[in-house]
């Protein structure tokens, strides 16, 4: 009787370590992943106004590497080619303008349909 008490203890252990292991996982560095697809603006938003479905499966939640124009920059916000909205944790560098060609890695978080723009998160510019 113990030891089937013993055994049912360590047991329930392993399940609350492995359980505690699941749920508090590490955040995902987009910064220091490899880029899965590495594609130019007007590519990945042709591909997602094409066929958003087939497009949100092939790219959502994977990180990327894009390249194109600045149309628009703000603080912590920069939109290639007015396609790719890429949004950044930190402020960005004052040295980027407008019409500058940049490289950007981030990880895509979806496609607004109303304003045709495909959305990045956690964004980094690749020198």
């Amino acid at each position: 009787m113990q030891k089937k008490i013993i055994i049912l203890a360590v047991i329930i252990v392993i399940v609350a370590i492995v359980g505690y292991n699941y749920i508090y996982q590490d955040h995902r560095s987009i910064e220091n992943e490899r880029a899965e697809f590495v594609v130019s603006s007007s590519e990945i938003a042709s591909l997602f106004s094409e066929n958003a479905t087939t497009a949100e499966q092939k790219f959502l939640n994977k990180t990327i590497e894009v390249s194109g124009l600045v149309s628009e920059i703000n603080t912590n916000e920069i939109t290639i080619n007015d396609k790719v909205f890429c949004q950044f944790s930190n402020v960005i560098q004052n040295t980027i303008k407008e019409s500058s060609k940049i490289k950007i890695k981030g990880r895509v978080i979806g496609y607004d349909d109303l304003l045709e723009q495909v959305k990045l998160d956690q964004c980094t510019i690749i020198k």
